[in-house]
């Protein structure tokens, strides 16, 4: 990943400035948190999207960086609102906005992100870019309530999971890639394919994600194992346990969801590695990589087409 970031490191950098004068606000209060949760880092992939897709469809052009910036502030404000819903306390290893300064100020700077994106977008007078972007952000909401009202609900099927995640999180991978080449003036073929790349990309990272939930170091995550459990989300892990597990395995990840009660972590994690259920994800997700990589198959090679090819890889190999 390192690597990839390099390749792109001056535009980074530029998109780093962008958000740091566009956090900008009479507002003290709002400066403060908009800088405290975009300081913490992450892994940005979605805004690297936007970049490494100008750079495989011939440069990458000023109006790239403020999208890259959009995405970002987008992505940004689903976080804090994110965490509010959920009653997080601890995201990239740190506490979160809303257990430093309350709900509140979170859901409110959240709101002052999201105008903010689409100021940026106004200014760039790409209409269909804004109707992309329009359509994205109300499917991501849309996505969330969705997961809100399957949470403590043990009989989620897998259909209704994808929907989930498709909404919640791979339509923003998708935008920030197709996006890309709106800017780019690609043909409708090669937009459509990096639209599709970025989604099934989304999918298969959404699906590394639930399994490191369970699998993963803490430390590493900056969150703690089992998160998920203790909020009810029936993630595919889960899912797969109940639908071929054993009655015992069934009834104890049951009980697990509908309770939202991740005190029985270290059981839980035993039952979907022995039923398969980690493996079943995985398989899952590596195809969804493998999907993702093959809509790329109509681009020219360049060293940026090499890194979105790697991204495929590095979404499902991945230790947080």
């Amino acid at each position: 990943m390192q690597q990839i970031r390099t390749l792109m490191s001056s535009e980074f950098d530029q998109v780093n400035q962008l958000i740091i004068d566009q956090l900008h606000s009479k507002v003290a209060l709002v400066e403060n948190i908009g800088h405290y949760i975009v300081d913490a880092g992450g892994k940005r992939l979605r805004p690297l999207l936007v970049l490494l897709g100008a750079g495989a469809l011939g440069n990458v052009q000023r109006e790239h960086i403020s999208l890259a910036a959009i995405i970002e502030f987008i992505h940004t404000a689903t976080l804090l609102h994110d965490d509010v819903v959920d009653i997080s306390s601890l995201r990239r290893g740190r506490p979160t906005a809303n257990a430093q300064w309350g709900n509140a100020p979170s859901v409110l700077v959240g709101d002052f992100l999201y105008s903010r994106a689409f100021q940026l977008l106004v200014e760039l007078g790409n209409l269909p870019l804004m109707q992309l972007l329009a359509d994205t952000t109300n499917t991501i909401a849309e996505g969330e309530v969705l997961q809100l009202t399957k949470a403590g609900d043990a009989s989620t099927s897998e259909a209704a999971y994808f929907e989930v995640i498709k909404n919640k999180t791979a339509v923003l991978f998708a935008a920030a890639a197709q996006g890309a080449a709106f800017i780019s003036a690609a043909d409708t073929e090669t937009s459509a394919r990096l639209y599709r790349y970025g989604l099934n990309l989304g999918i298969a990272f959404q699906l590394a994600d639930d399994v490191l939930d369970y699998l993963g170091d803490p430390e590493k995550m900056g969150k703690n194992i089992g998160d998920d459990l203790g909020e009810g989300k029936p993630t595919l892990p889960l899912i797969a346990t109940i639908n071929s597990g054993s009655d015992t395995e069934r009834d104890l990840i049951s009980a697990a969801i509908t309770n939202r009660d991740a005190s029985g972590i270290e059981e839980v994690v035993a039952a979907v590695t022995r039923c398969g259920a980690l493996d079943y994800t995985m398989e899952r997700a590596r195809f969804y990589a493998e999907a993702a990589a093959n809509e790329l198959s109509g681009l020219s090679d360049s060293p940026y087409l090499q890194a979105l090819n790697r991204l495929c890889q590095l979404a499902v190999d991945r230790d947080r």
